[in-house]
C-alpha cells in the first residue's frame, strides 16, 4: 500500500520541531524543498517508497535545467536525505534511496566581508535625529560587536541582559543558548537606545523584547534586512550584504587579529568547528592581498 503522503509530511513536521528542535525557519526550509521534491514525484507518476536512486538523479537533472544554482541544489538534497532518513528511523520503509545521491559538488563560498571603515561608514550614516536612529545605532553595533544571528538579535530579551557584567544570553540554532559578551561600544548604544524605549507604548507581549519598532512591537527579520540594506546604500557600499555580514565581519575581524578558531567558534555558536573554518579561507585571501600589495617581489620592477 502507498504511504499517506500528507500524513508522513504531518509526522515529520513534528519530529523536526520535537525531536530535532529546529527553528521555525529551518523547518520551513526544510519542507519548501520537499515540496519540491513532492511535485517532481506526482509529475512523473513515482512514489515516495518507491522511488530509485535513478529517478533523483533525474530530479537533479531537471533541477539544473530549470537553472537552480548548485548551492540551492545541494541544500535541498540535503532535506530530501533527511526525509528518508525520518522514513527509516519512523520504520516507514527498509531501504533509503538516497544512501548512494550525491551531493552536488559546490565549490567554498566566501561570504562577504566589511571592512573597519565600512562598518564605520554604515554607523556614520545613521541619523541620529531621527525616532529610530539609536535604535539602528544598537541594532548594528550588536551585529557586529557580539556576532549575532538576524534570528538571534530580534528575539533578544532584556530579561537576558547584563549590560553590567558585559554579556547577554541569547537562544541560538535548536533553541541552544549561549553566552555572548558585549562591546563597550554596544553597551553605551543599547543603554541610549534604551532611553528612547523607555518613551515607547509598548505592546502587550511586547515587554521584554530588547529591539522595537515605532508602535511598540518587536522588529521582524524583514526589517532588519531593510535597515542594514538601506544603510548601506547611504553609505555608498555596493558589496551585496545583509544582517549576516555583520556576523561575517565580526568573525574575519577576530581571526585577523589572532583570535583563536575555537574560541570564535564558541562565540558564533557553531556546532562543529567545520562551520567555522570558513573563516581561514577568509582570513588566507586577506593574506594573499597583503603580499600581493606589500611584498616586494610583487611590486613593479623599473
Amino acid at each position: 500500500m502507498s504511504l499517506n503522503e500528507a500524513n508522513l509530511k504531518k509526522k515529520y513536521h513534528t519530529f523536526l520541531l520535537l525531536e530535532k528542535s529546529l527553528s521555525s525557519n529551518t523547518i520551513e526550509a526544510y519542507e519548501t524543498d520537499l515540496n519540491k521534491y513532492c511535485e517532481f514525484l506526482k509529475e512523473h507518476s513515482l512514489t515516495i517508497e518507491g522511488v530509485k536512486l535513478s529517478d533523483l538523479r533525474s530530479f537533479l537533472k531537471e533541477l539544473t535545467d530549470l537553472g537552480i544554482a548548485v548551492r540551492s541544489q545541494a541544500r535541498i538534497v540535503s532535506s530530501i536525505k533527511s526525509f528518508y532518513h525520518y522514513l527509516i528511523y519512523d520504520e516507514s520503509i527498509e531501504e533509503d534511496p538516497t544512501e548512494l545521491l550525491e551531493m552536488p559538488k559546490i565549490g567554498v563560498h566566501l561570504p562577504e566581508v566589511l571592512s573597519v571603515e565600512e562598518i564605520n561608514d554604515i554607523v556614520s550614516c545613521i541619523d541620529l535625529s531621527k525616532k529610530e536612529g539609536q535604535r539602528n545605532r544598537a541594532i548594528i553595533e550588536t551585529l557586529y560587536g557580539s556576532g549575532l544571528r538576524v534570528s538571534e538579535l530580534v528575539n533578544a530579551k532584556l530579561s537576558n541582559l547584563f549590560l553590567s557584567d558585559e554579556y547577554m544570553r541569547i537562544e541560538g540554532k535548536g533553541k541552544k543558548e549561549r553566552l555572548v559578551p558585549l562591546s563597550k561600544e554596544g553597551i553605551k548604544q543599547i543603554k541610549l537606545w534604551l532611553m528612547d524605549r523607555s518613551q515607547l507604548e509598548i505592546k502587550k507581549g511586547a515587554e521584554d523584547y530588547l529591539f522595537l519598532n515605532r508602535r511598540g512591537t518587536p522588529l521582524t527579520r524583514v526589517m532588519i534586512f531593510t535597515i542594514v540594506k538601506n544603510l548601506a546604500s547611504d553609505a555608498g557600499i555596493v558589496k551585496r550584504i545583509s544582517p549576516h555580514t555583520f556576523r561575517h565581519s565580526f568573525a574575519t575581524h577576530l581571526l585577523e587579529g589572532g583570535a583563536n578558531l575555537r574560541d570564535i567558534q564558541q562565540l558564533l555558536g557553531h556546532e562543529s568547528i567545520l562551520t567555522t573554518e570558513i573563516y581561514t579561507h577568509i582570513n588566507v585571501k586577506y593574506l594573499q592581498e597583503t603580499i600581493m600589495k606589500y611584498h616586494p617581489r610583487n611590486r613593479p620592477t623599473e
